[in-house]
């Protein structure tokens, strides 16, 4: 029982790193192709942190969406 609770709580804790490094990884992406590309305004900056956000809380419901064996 007790391995059951700590399993789901390092799943959630994983999920919750993985959802800070993607933003944080296209965070530093948008602002170097915004560089690069020369924008005058932040565009990509705040499109790809958005992209991601809307892919994994896609992912996030299609998995907590999945029938298990369990029940």
């Amino acid at each position: 029982m007790r391995d059951s609770s700590n399993n789901s709580w390092f799943k959630y804790m994983s999920l919750g790193g993985q959802l800070f490094a993607s933003i944080a990884l296209m965070l530093a992406l948008g602002w170097k192709l915004d560089q690069w590309l020369g924008f005058k305004t932040a565009l990509l900056i705040w499109v790809l942190p958005l992209l991601i956000i809307v892919f994994i809380l896609i992912k996030l419901i299609i998995e907590t969406n999945k029938k298990t064996d369990d029940s």
